[in-house]
Order: structure tokens, then C-alpha cells, then sequence
């Protein structure tokens, strides 16, 4: 297990604890997305089932193969949303039996902020006053989003972001190019399962949209490119793929459930696949205005003479280019505008209006140099 936290000081000091003195009975795994929350899940369930077994290697091998009959393994059963019925008999009624053959039995639940509240309620109960032999592991790449309840039950346990040079050896081990593996790790921001998605071809379009978005604003072209729709377009495009998933989903469920059952379900999984396309489409645009804002703070450190600070280190001579006679605090703030956007666009402004007229106000902070 000291191999999957060797990155992670606190983890390794909290699980290495309860190792040694006893588990709780609830932990809260959190962490950006790729930091390895998920393969120290397994094994501190791994040593936690081993221990006391006749054969512990074999018992920790079962473990790491997802096959021990006293670990549970939960994932949401939507594309993005942790239902009721994933935690109710996987979890709720099974944590009321006893082990079969370790001391204890583990649940590990994935993507918990994505519980909806009836899902959170009734997981509370088993999570107040839990049987002694059970261990809850829950994982979370956002626990800010987690409801406050479940968070106050568990034990956190911090998953720092790895460094980019960590993420950029593992992108160039899965044969992305060395310079592109570096730009995504710095972009990412720790963010592993990012760093992936923007090597990759959807990735790609969409840091090509925001950096067009800012270059296009910042060049004064904003009226006549409308580059907000750019942005637009790879969002939906996102939020498409959501709902393509989710009703692949439902055909292949449908085929399974009772036919007086079935217009239950499509109502049901109708609402899901609404639910699941806004949030794939407004975290696309919160994920391209990022990149938007790190192409500001790119050009801003060129153009303060620090090129090597720059995060898109396979665009340093385009940024050059670019930064020639610009105001390095004028673009420091023109990333303020763009962070104001994200928070504004939480709020369910219109979206459109909302990129157009952070467009316009990037064009007025940052005028063309002369």
C-alpha cells in the first residue's frame, strides 16, 4: 500500500494509522481526479481483508482483482449520477450481514458527490451507526460537493495533486509526445484523468476552441469570428456523447425489465439524460474557459519575461508572438474576467450572452498592440 501513497504525505499517515491502531468505521478518499484515490481504495481494502487470513497474499490478490466476497465495489449506475438503488442492497442491506470469511467487510463507493439526496439519505443511516465490522470507503474527486452530512461521518483522507512531471512521464509511457505530454500535465493542474482527456482528440478540440476564444478577443476580431460559438460547439458536442451514453443505457435495460415496467423507466432515465447533458455541457464550458484563462496567464508571464513559467509549453513561440507589446497586469486582469464568467455561469446565466460579453470585455482590457 506505501507504493500507492508514496505521493500522498497525509494519506499515507491516516491509513497507515489505522493500519496499525484499527480502521474507522468511514472515510472520505479526496483528491483531484488521477491522483490515485482509487488504487489506495484497493489497497487499504486489500490490507484490511488480508489481515488475520490464513493465506493473506491470497486474500489481497482477490482484493486487487475485485473477486473477495467481503469487499463491495460501488460506481454510480448513470453516466453521472449516483442513484438510490446503487447503494440500497449493494450497501444498505448488505452492510446487515456478516462477513463470509475476513474479519470485516469494505464498501468502497466511487463519484460519491454525485449522489442525489434521497441516494445520500438513506446511505446516512448505515453511515451513523454502522456494524462494527464494517469499513466504508468513499471517493470523491469534489468534495466540496459532497452533502455536508456524509462528509461530517467520515474520516478525510487528502489526495494531493501530482505534479506535472508526473503526469507528463505517465502520458509519454502511454505514447503521447513528449512536448504534448508536458502541455496537458501543466494544464491539468494536477488533474490526471484531464491530463488524458486533453491528449486525446476531444481534448484537443476543445483547448484549440478556448485558446481561439482568447486570441480572437484579445486580437479585437471578436465581432466578426464569434469565437464564444467555437466553445459552444465542443460543449454540446460533450453533452451529446452524455446522452448518447445514457440512452445506450436505457435501450439495453429496457430489454431486460418487465414491459409494464418500461414506461417507468423511460420517464425515469429521460430525466437522467437531461440532468447528465447540462452538466457535461457546463463542465465543458467551465473546463474551456479554464484553459482560456491559463492561455491569459501564458502570455502575461511572456510578456513579463518569464517564458518558462508558461503552461502551454508546445505554443511558447505562439505566445511569444502574441505577447508582443502587451500590458502584463491588463491581461492579469482580464483572467479575473474570465474567472467571473465561471462563477457566473454556475448560476444558470444564459450562456451565449454570458461568453459574448466576456469576449467584448477581454477586447476593450487588452487592445490590439501597436
Amino acid at each position: 500500500m506505501l507504493e500507492a501513497l508514496e505521493a500522498h504525505p497525509h494519506a499515507a499517515a491516516v491509513l497507515g494509522a489505522a493500519l496499525a491502531a484499527g480502521p474507522s468505521h468511514a472515510y472520505l478518499f479526496q483528491g483531484p481526479a488521477g491522483s490515485g484515490k482509487r488504487a489506495a481504495a484497493r489497497e487499504f481494502a486489500a490490507a484490511l481483508l488480508s489481515a488475520g487470513a490464513p493465506d493473506p497474499a491470497n486474500a489481497a490478490a482477490r482484493v486487487r482483482h475485485g473477486v473477495h466476497p467481503d469487499l463491495t465495489w460501488v460506481t454510480p449506475s448513470g453516466a453521472h449520477e449516483m442513484v438510490k438503488d446503487d447503494v440500497k442492497d449493494a450497501v444498505v442491506s448488505a452492510a446487515a450481514h456478516t462477513p463470509f470469511e475476513a474479519s470485516r467487510r469494505v464498501f468502497v463507493l466511487e463519484r460519491v458527490d454525485t449522489m442525489n439526496d434521497e441516494t445520500a439519505n438513506r446511505l446516512l443511516k448505515t453511515l451513523e451507526e454502522p456494524p462494527s465490522y464494517v469499513v466504508l470507503i468513499l471517493i470523491s474527486d469534489r468534495a466540496d460537493q459532497v452533502m455536508a452530512t456524509i462528509v461530517s461521518r467520515c474520516q478525510p483522507v487528502r489526495f494531493d495533486a501530482l505534479p506535472p512531471a508526473a503526469l507528463a512521464a505517465a502520458l509519454v509511457s502511454e505514447g503521447v509526445e513528449t512536448g504534448l505530454a508536458r502541455a496537458c500535465a501543466a494544464l491539468a493542474l494536477g488533474d490526471g484523468v484531464r491530463a488524458r482527456f486533453l491528449a486525446n482528440e476531444e481534448g484537443s478540440a476543445l483547448r484549440a476552441a478556448a485558446e481561439a476564444f482568447a486570441r480572437d478577443a484579445l486580437s479585437g476580431d471578436a465581432a466578426v469570428s464569434k469565437p464564444w460559438h467555437g466553445v459552444l460547439g465542443i460543449a454540446g458536442v460533450q453533452a451529446a456523447n452524455a446522452r448518447e451514453a445514457l440512452e445506450s443505457a436505457r435501450d439495453r435495460e429496457l430489454e431486460l425489465v418487465p414491459k409494464k415496467e418500461q414506461r417507468r423507466k423511460t420517464t425515469e432515465y429521460e430525466e437522467r439524460i437531461k440532468r447528465s447533458e447540462r452538466r457535461a455541457r457546463r463542465h465543458a464550458l467551465d473546463h474551456a474557459l479554464q484553459l482560456a484563462g491559463l492561455w491569459l496567464r501564458d502570455l502575461s508571464c511572456v510578456a513579463s519575461g518569464s517564458p518558462d513559467l508558461v503552461h502551454n509549453a508546445d505554443r511558447v513561440e505562439r505566445l511569444t508572438r502574441e505577447a508582443q507589446g502587451r500590458d502584463p497586469a491588463a491581461l492579469r486582469e482580464g483572467i479575473g474576467l474570465v474567472e467571473d464568467t465561471r462563477a457566473r455561469l454556475a448560476l444558470n446565466v444564459n450562456e451565449e450572452l454570458a461568453l459574448e460579453a466576456l469576449a467584448f470585455r477581454l477586447e476593450r482590457l487588452a487592445p490590439v498592440p501597436a
